[in-house]
């Protein structure tokens, strides 16, 4: 399998380093976390400005369409590859940004299961930074079951209307809009009788309640009470809603995958840079053999949590390939268990400094716990990988 990135992925990803290094270091971020919004709308626009928030969405609806050299089929494009080293370079920076939550869960799931009309309606906004979705889909009872949804929707004389609650809505303060996963019929962890809605933030029956993860993302918990929503597509089409979650849940995984590659990369270069500058007893610590093995380790870690979440975008990408469900979730128990692995030996490395406020490796170890639970932890994928 060639993991090698072509010309247009490699100078996006150049471009969006720089961009990172200048207006999203780690002092930076710390001050913008402790904003009401907890993210940074100008560090946004740049963002969009270099056009990473078109990826993944088809050139009719104002994206960027394919940048792997290979011709997008049709007008679905698919965007896990591509978003790869643009995902590991928010990792990297651990970036507060609704990179996730907008550009790949939200635009995603409008890509697979709206209208053209809808399509058209909301896609070039996202595309072009200045609107913003969120996906609201998992439920507490589903503990990561993919299509396990207990919210109701029912159709009535004034339209659809949704009564549940998503308790972990990525940005949804900022969204001006909710992609919600609601069942018409049939028992909560059934195929049939999903649909997809899209749901206005304001409108009233909606209530959010806003918090922030442990890494300081900003998230909140949508509480639907008769709340009015849009039918995602031309009609209720279960079998397409299903698939289009599945589509959604896989590129978030595979993102998710990416993201922790990048905070495993910030944390071992903090962790070699700070072995060669520390000094006990006369020496660098970097030269006692201990360190020096397991600072390999580390690297060993980080290697192959790189060839797998290219493995899991490539499967993202094409989820129809045989193994395709088997290779994503293979990949993101894997780099789970390798990244707390890293992140561990970087801490334990640095001593009492690792776990401060001030220093990042202890931050890198929180995005790596929030990445991991999101679309499935470690024993979910084991479970899936089960015959």
């Amino acid at each position: 399998m060639n993991f090698q990135a072509s010309d247009e992925q490699q100078q996006l990803a150049d471009s969006l380093a720089r961009v990172l290094q200048d207006h999203g270091a780690f002092e930076q971020r710390r001050a913008i976390s402790k904003t009401e919004a907890g993210w940074n709308p100008a560090l946004w626009g740049q963002l969009a400005q270099l056009g990473v928030t078109a990826l993944g969405i088809p050139e009719a609806y104002g994206g960027l369409g394919r940048l792997d050299g290979q011709d997008e089929p049709g007008e679905l494009s698919g965007g896990a590859v591509d978003r790869q080293l643009a995902m590991q370079a928010f990792g990297h920076a651990l970036l507060l940004e609704p990179y996730l939550a907008s550009c790949v869960l939200g635009a995603t799931a409008v890509r697979e299961a709206a209208s053209p009309a809808q399509k058209e309606a909301l896609l070039p906004g996202v595309a072009a930074g200045e609107a913003l979705l969120a996906w609201a889909h998992d439920e507490t009872a589903g503990r990561h079951a993919p299509l396990w949804v207990e919210t109701r929707a029912r159709r009535t004389a004034d339209g659809w209307r949704l009564d549940g609650v998503k308790p972990l809505v990525l940005h949804a303060a900022a969204a001006g809009h909710c992609v919600v996963s609601a069942r018409l019929h049939g028992q909560p962890d059934e195929p049939d009788g999903l649909l997809l809605f899209l749901v206005d933030t304001r409108n009233t029956g909606v209530s959010l309640r806003p918090y922030r993860l442990i890494d300081d993302t900003p998230a909140g918990e949508l509480s639907l009470r008769d709340a009015p929503a849009q039918l995602l597509g031309q009609d209720a089409d279960h079998a397409r809603a299903a698939a289009a979650i599945k589509t959604t849940l896989a590129a978030g995984s595979a993102a998710a995958c990416a993201d922790m590659v990048g905070s495993m990369a910030c944390a071992f270069e903090l962790t070699t840079a700070y072995v060669n500058t520390r000094q006990q007893f006369g020496r660098l610590i970097g030269e006692y053999q201990a360190v020096r093995h397991r600072v390999a380790d580390m690297a060993v870690h980080l290697e192959m949590a790189r060839s797998m979440a290219f493995a899991a975008a490539v499967a993202a990408d094409d989820l129809a390939a045989p193994g395709a469900l088997a290779d994503m979730a293979r990949a993101k128990l894997a780099i789970g268990r390798a990244a707390r692995a890293l992140c561990h030996a970087a801490i334990q490395t640095h001593g009492g400094i690792g776990m401060t406020e001030e220093y990042a490796v202890g931050h890198c170890l929180r995005r790596i716990h929030v990445m991991d639970q999101l679309f499935g932890d470690e024993a979910a994928q084991a479970r899936r990988l089960k015959p």
